[in-house]
């Protein structure tokens, strides 16, 4: 059977599945990584070699497949297989049996084959790069297993599941995650998969010390794809245009919230130590062309959008702007980092007084 998902989705817990509910679960697994293993010795490696094969070989020496006999075998990134090794691969579905390198006799094996790969085989095929004989055959039963933004239901439960787990395996007490930091995560298009989600939950529970995880923090740990963006970028989303740039806006707003409260407990922190700041961040970075009044006034008015709708904080946002720019389209549309033609479009949307 052939197993087909990107990275990080989990072709080998499904293989593993398979295993352990199939009638050899009692017999052993074995994990191949076809990718990790150099090309000149892949051969030895599967199916074994005799005693003096070459040099370094001071002694006969089983293979995967005679390990794994009765069992299984995944073999994991079966596209980097080379063109040579396919060929001994295929005799081994179609009769069971092989030669060890070096060898002079037939060894005979029985084990269920389960193949994983990211690549798209068929294009391979077409282009010469893998056997076709050797497709069809393990395209017998075909698995796909959908990339995490496929499936949004999952990462709920997948983030309860890992923070529970490396939290009581760590001994790190928790206090959770916010609501919105859930929604945000949740929006995320995770391109790494349920392995990117399990490194980024287990970092933020680890350099978090355990606090509460709140919108401000998943903004730092998401920035790549989710907070500072080039917004003239093409996002490779099955996303309307609409959605595209409520986001942007959204994810903006998150990190113009971030910054103010970093500054609020930086100069604080001054004040309670009678440490009068020389100077202050600047602000160019967040929210361009508009003066420190304006980013203190929103600032303020942020603090209550919580619960809001996706379309409620656009509406103000982009009202906010406008009235920090003093009515300036051309100073709010930069701020706002979207084109004046959006914005005028925006403002008539929502019918706003500009």
């Amino acid at each position: 059977m052939l197993i087909f998902g990107e990275s990080g989705t989990g072709k080998e817990l499904v293989a593993n599945a398979i295993h352990e509910q199939s009638l050899r679960r009692d017999q052993p697994l074995v994990v191949v990584n076809c990718g990790a293993i150099p090309e000149g010795i892949l051969e030895s490696e599967l199916f074994g070699h005799e005693k003096g094969a070459f040099t370094g070989a001071v002694g006969a020496r089983k293979g995967y497949f005679e390990m794994a006999d009765s069992g299984s075998v995944f073999l994991d990134e079966i596209g980097e297989m080379p063109l040579a090794t396919q060929v001994k691969l295929l005799r081994v579905l179609e009769n069971g049996d092989f030669m060890r390198v070096g060898g002079s006799h037939m060894q005979k094996v029985d084990v269920r084959i389960i193949a994983a790969t990211n690549k798209d085989l068929a294009k391979a095929v077409s282009v010469g790069e893998f056997r076709d004989d050797l497709y069809y055959r393990l395209n017998a039963i075909h698995i796909r297993i959908p990339p995490l933004r496929e499936r949004r239901e999952d990462i709920h439960l997948l983030i309860r599941k890992f923070a529970a787990d490396f939290s009581r395996d760590n001994h790190i007490e928790f206090e959770g995650f916010g609501d919105t930091a859930l929604r945000i995560m949740e929006s995320h298009p995770w391109p790494g998969n349920v392995r990117e989600l399990k490194n980024v939950i287990e970092s933020m529970i680890v350099l978090e010390k355990g606090r509460l995880i709140d919108e401000y923090a998943v903004s730092r740990y998401l920035k790549p794809p989710v907070g500072r963006m080039d917004r003239n970028l093409p996002v490779p989303l099955n996303k309307s245009s609409e959605q595209i740039e409520r986001e942007f806006i959204y994810h903006a707003l998150l990190e113009l919230k971030s910054e103010i409260s970093k500054l609020r407990e930086d100069f604080y922190g001054l004040a309670m130590t009678s440490q009068r700041p020389k100077s202050l961040p600047y602000y160019s970075e967040v929210v361009p062309d508009v003066g420190d009044s304006a980013v203190a006034k929103e600032g303020n008015s942020t603090a209550n959008l919580e619960g809001k709708t996706l379309e409620e904080v656009e509406r103000h946002m982009i009202n906010q702007a406008l009235e920090s720019c003093g009515g300036s389209k051309r100073k709010a549309a930069k701020s706002l980092a979207i084109s004046e033609r959006t914005l005028y479009r925006k403002i008539k949307e929502y019918d706003l007084p500009f």
